[in-house]
């Protein structure tokens, strides 16, 4: 019995000991390889497919809902351009689809029909591609915050608000249900003339890499921030299509760039949010592959490589580079730009007679993409979409269960994609939940962030800053007659919906009445300002204008607002501004003709600059920059933002813009330790600042103060700042080359011997910079910094702070005298007065000098005079509606008062010559 026990006792500790040693194992199973585990091939190859679908259905019957219950695809991108988004609240019913779409897959692994075994859940990829600055870059065109172009972020030069708008951006879509964001252009605008290739248009940060990946990173930990974690953030169009050299959409472009070029230029922002990321939260989770042929890539500038998305060797090379390799072993994403594109099909197949998507789809693959975007692409033997994904699905399951390497390939791919998944969702245990309903309250919720961006963006263009008064020493008066010129287009978000106006006739006209009309100031006449569009601009150009109101507009007009959207060469927008600037220069002499390009800004030439009085451009054409263009044209603010790319209409070279200025004297001192941090609460003591004692062998660190460029902001990381020592008695003279870090340049020198040693620095073409002075002796050294006499730091311009206007318009002052636009009952008592008197007056003087009978008839005379001309300029304003609230009394005053005046000379003359023919009859 004890023999028993023991051996039983001894067995209990043997398994304890094995548990021991196995429990920690089991706790740190690979929850992504458990999952791939349980797949089936059909399983696995459908994670890698990013569909989409046409329409709004999602039912049992619709392809859709077989390509997820049934082929498991890994996810489905919404697009405008597909119908995908519908109804009178798009943003709302896209929340609901979104969530039925994600119910179908939770449905066919948990709730499996009559017959049908339950499936491996694995939550879809929901995505979409809205960047900002509305269509046809936004899919969704109602019902968010309109967030504004990544130029005008750009021309900002501010990280704040890139990342202000990346956090409004991800929040919004987040909270419908959308987890994979495929946005956010790092594209580097290099060409010299950007307006070559108009697919980028305003949807890039601007032309320095540097900036570009400083923006791309704020921008980056917005949409984490925003989302809190619940959606990927994709970023486009790697490795960089700013230079290329024609529009992607029907032909594959090229850019012109070696390996060694690229990793200089384009490549620099996509390393700055991958491996090079100092902080995760700054860091992409994938890139989409753009469809760009490079020119020289090996260094042979007569070759080019495939497509970047279909060749496996260049992409292979670019993704070995460390940045990028780090990156990718720690599960970073690549995903192919779509493959339905029309630029695609004839790389394939120039004469369009037989393209074979599965072999598209391999070969996206094989180069290295782990998803592969399929968008609406179609074989020549298949009858449709769907069609052809479900071929496609069945290829890849036939492959893996054929290749074996192929199927390692798959399988890679695919653990990526589910570890993504993990990310997001912690655990696939039981069906996601879709986002609260009451999460949707934040939509439409970021008009201020907009307008933040709108007024830092808003560029002047031509002519210089200093040469701005003198062309337009003063804003449109009450008197001023303006017209507003629009180039309105129609769009809409889906086929059966209704048009939605961009840049509308009247947009600019409404927002100055609001802000500088009756209820603003009283600065403009409403019945003084008429707007028209493009296409009636052209009809009067082409003699075909059923009446003739712009030409007489025109005519009357002082001020020309002209507005503008994108106008690429050989579009009909820019044929009918040149027409207009050029057929019509005596319809615009004598009148300031202000152009505001709600695009990007380098569409025009400089002829074409020439003919404007001020050109200014604002990047986005949302309602906050619309407004903020009326402030401008009021000049109630001041531009503060610059180009980020190159004009050449203006002679504006980035490159130069972002190098030093050389009218600043480059601050110098001594780069000492940080004092310690002060405890919260603690009573802050002002210490002075404790200098370390240097001796002879010691070494010492210095430092420059924040280099600006052109533009009055922080140089890009690595300009070259050129330290120089000297000392006299020794004959030193040595220079040191160091780069900034972001603006500032430090360099370290040992003080091998005694001496005065003075030291300078300079940053070409900023030569101009304070001078240290050390003197090194045995027993220490002594530091004096001298800044020159000569100051050449600009004086800094004073932006005022402007909130965004508020929807409800502010009353008017009250007047004792006045009630709403006309006066009240004392008002028109001393209008009255005024009149008599005025009559009386002119009755007295003419009794003086006339008879009677022609005292009276002056009398009348005046009195009509002073109620005609009063009703004439009265009148010719509209009504309650006009400007007299602001005028107030003194208007009604005047206008009488000038009648009279006239009625008086009038009553004069017809005296005079009454006389003057009583005096003939008599000879």
């Amino acid at each position: 019995m004890v023999r028993s026990f023991s051996s039983i006792l001894h067995r209990l500790v043997l398994l304890s000991l094995v548990l021991a040693a196995v429990s920690p194992v089991l706790a740190q199973r690979d929850p992504v390889a458990e999952h791939l585990r349980k797949m089936t091939p059909e399983e696995r190859v459908g994670q890698l497919f990013l569909v989409s679908f046409s329409g709004t259905d999602v039912g049992p019957t619709a392809p859709i809902y077989d390509l997820i219950a049934n082929r498991h695809v890994g996810g489905v991108v919404l697009m405008a351009a597909n119908n995908n988004f519908a109804g009178e609240d798009t943003a709302r019913a896209a929340y609901a689809m979104i969530a039925a779409l994600q119910e179908i897959e939770a449905q066919a692994a948990f709730e499996p029909g009559e017959g049908t075994p339950a499936g491996v859940y694995v939550p879809l990829f929901i995505g979409i591609s809205q960047e900002g600055g509305g269509p046809p870059n936004d899919q969704i065109l109602a019902g968010l915050t309109p967030l504004p172009d990544q130029m005008a972020i750009g021309a900002a030069w501010n990280r704040a608000l890139a990342q202000g708008v990346g956090e409004t951006m991800g929040r919004e879509l987040s909270a419908l249900g959308f987890n994979l964001y495929l946005g956010l252009s790092l594209d580097v605008q290099t060409l010299s003339n950007p307006a070559v290739n108009s697919d980028l248009n305003t949807r890039s940060f601007g032309g320095d890499p540097y900036w570009v990946s400083e923006l791309g990173k704020a921008y980056v930990a917005g949409l984490h921030n925003g989302a809190a974690g619940r959606m990927l953030v994709i970023a486009k169009h790697f490795p960089g299509s700013g230079g290329a050299n024609r529009p992607a959409a029907q032909e594959i472009s090229t850019v012109r760039r070696s390996l060694d070029e690229l990793k200089s230029l384009e490549l620099q922002p996509f390393f700055a949010v991958t491996g090079g990321a100092s902080d995760p939260n700054t860091q992409v989770d994938g890139l989409l592959v753009s469809h760009i042929r490079y020119q020289g890539f090996q260094g042979n500038i007569r070759a080019a490589t495939r497509p970047i998305s279909l060749d496996q060797q260049a992409l292979g090379q670019i993704l070995s580079l460390p940045p990028l390799s780090d990156w990718r072993a720690k599960g970073g994403l690549m995903v192919s730009d779509n493959l339905g594109t029309a630029a695609i099909r004839r790389f394939y197949d120039p004469d369009l007679r037989n393209f074979a998507a599965r072999l598209v789809a391999r070969d996206a693959f094989l180069a290295g993409n782990d998803l592969l975007y399929m968008g609406n692409i179609v074989s020549s033997d298949a009858p449709d979409n769907y069609t052809t994904i479900v071929r496609a699905l069945e290829f890849f399951a036939q492959k893996y269960r054929e290749d074996s390497a192929f199927a390692s390939r798959v399988d890679e791919s695919v653990a990526r994609i589910l570890a993504a998944k993990y990310r997001l969702y912690g655990s696939f245990d039981r069906p996601i939940n879709p986002p609260l309903l009451s999460d949707l309250v934040v939509l439409g919720a970021g008009q201020n962030q907009v307008f933040g961006v709108a007024r830092n963006a808003a560029t002047l263009i031509s002519p210089d800053p200093g040469d701005l008064a003198a062309v337009l020493s003063s804003p449109p008066g009450s008197f001023d007659r303006i017209v507003f010129l629009s180039d309105t287009r129609v769009t809409r978000q889906c086929a059966g919906c209704p048009d939605i106006t961009i840049l509308s006739k009247n947009a600019f006209q409404l927002a100055v009445q609001r802000l500088y009309g009756p209820s603003g100031g009283g600065l403009v006449t409403p019945s003084y300002l008429s707007s028209f569009t493009f296409a009636e601009l052209n009809d009067m150009l082409n003699d075909k204008a059923p009446n003739t109101t712009l030409a007489d507009s025109l005519n009357r007009a002082t001020w020309v607002v002209i507005s503008t959207l994108d106008m690429p060469e050989g579009s009909e927008s820019l044929a009918i501004l040149r027409r207009f600037l050029t057929e019509r220069q005596r319809l615009l002499s004598n009148k300031k003709v202000i152009l505001f390009s709600f695009s990007a800004p380098f569409y025009l030439d400089a002829t074409d600059i020439s003919k404007l009085t001020a050109y200014y451009c604002l990047y986005s054409e949302s309602e906050p920059f619309i407004d903020v263009a009326a402030r401008l044209l009021f000049q109630e603010i001041s531009p503060v933002g610059a180009l980020p790319v190159s004009v050449p209409g203006v002679g504006y070279d980035l490159i130069s813009a972002t190098s030093p200025d050389p009218n600043q004297i480059i601050r110098l001192s001594l780069n000492l330790p940080a004092p310690p941090p002060t405890p919260t609460g603690a009573a802050v003591t002002p210490e002075p600042t404790t200098v370390p004692i240097f001796r002879v062998g010691d070494t010492i660190s210095l430092r420059t103060g924040v280099i600006l460029d052109h533009n009055q902001h922080p140089v890009p990381d690595g300009t070259v700042v050129r330290f120089t020592f000297s000392q006299g008695e020794s004959g030193l003279f040595q220079q040191v080359d160091v780069t900034t870090v972001q603006g500032v340049a430090i360099v370290a020198y040992r003080l091998d011997k005694p001496g005065l040693i003075e030291i300078r620095a300079s940053s070409e073409p900023a030569r101009v910079s304070d001078t240290i002075q050390l003197d090194v002796t045995s027993e220490g050294v002594s530091v004096v910094i001298s800044t020159p006499t000569s100051e050449l730091i600009p004086t800094p311009t004073v932006t005022p702070t402007l909130l965004p206007p508020s929807p409800t318009a502010m009353p008017a002052p009250v007047s004792p005298v006045m009630s709403g636009a006309y006066p009240n009952a004392w008002g028109w008592l001393m209008v009255v007065m005024v009149l008599l008197s005025g009559t009386l007056l002119s009755y007295w003087l003419g009794t003086q000098v006339v008879e009677p009978r022609w005292a009276v008839r002056w009398a009348l005379l005046v009195f009509l005079g002073g109620v005609l001309v009063y009703n004439y300029l009265v009148l010719d304003f509209p009504g309650a509606e006009s400007g007299l609230t602001a005028r107030g009394l003194s208007f009604f005053l005047q206008a009488v008062l000038i009648g009279q005046a006239v009625g008086f000379v009038l009553g004069w003359v017809w005296r005079s010559a009454a006389e003057g023919g009583n005096q003939a009859d008599e000879q």
